[in-house]
């Protein structure tokens, strides 16, 4: 897809374009293009945002890893609707995904886990993350004991930590163009497939 694109060159599958729009950010040399915007809210609607890393795009959806006792956890425990976002400044570009999220399989999880850094898997045991704490040397004294308990051993995957994938409805690609007159793009989930318009910026 080029700057200049009409409807009908975007094709008709939104996660192949969205892999194509990402590996396109990550060949810039960009920091962290994984990064993404994952907004949640509470089953009376009070929405919470923080970033997150993409580490997988799945056929039917986009996993990221998390503390399954944190807010956001508790978020999706309540409502699993949520949302994704990405901005890559350097190409002007941003993708917006809404849909539904469910934990992956424990297996999925624990395979994961094992090829995170030693420091991280640790700092998954230490942290009971969103928990309020009284200093870091709390937190410190707790991954040291961690790091005890599990010296010369392999760090095993915590129980309370794993995957979500979110399945999408709606996936919006948004190109920047001269004069605010932007494209913007919105596939929107169907009985079968997808369906596509073009949207005024």
């Amino acid at each position: 897809m080029t700057k200049d694109s009409p409807l009908e060159a975007l094709g008709n599958d939104p996660i192949a374009l969205f892999q194509e729009w990402f590996d396109a950010a990550k060949k810039t040399g960009m920091d962290k293009p994984e990064a993404v915007n994952l907004s949640t809210a509470t089953i009376t609607g009070k929405v919470s945002s923080r970033i997150v890393l993409l580490k997988e795009v799945q056929g039917s959806g986009f996993v990221f890893f998390s503390n399954y006792n944190s807010r956001k956890a508790k978020d999706l425990q309540e409502n699993a609707n949520a949302a994704l976002t990405f901005f890559w400044n350097i190409l002007d570009r941003e993708v917006r995904i809404e849909g539904m999220i469910s934990k992956i399989s424990r297996e999925e999880s624990e395979k994961y886990f094992a090829t995170r850094p030693r420091e991280s898997q640790l700092g998954a045991w230490a942290s009971h993350q969103s928990a309020v704490i009284s200093s870091r040397e709390e937190l410190l004294v707790r991954y040291r004991e961690y790091e005890e308990l599990f010296l010369n051993k392999p760090v095993p995957c915590p129980d309370y930590w794993g995957g979500y994938k979110l399945t999408p409805e709606v996936i919006e690609f948004w190109q920047g163009q001269v004069g605010r007159l932007h494209d913007r793009f919105l596939f929107r989930k169907a009985a079968s497939g997808w369906t596509k318009s073009r949207l005024s910026p």
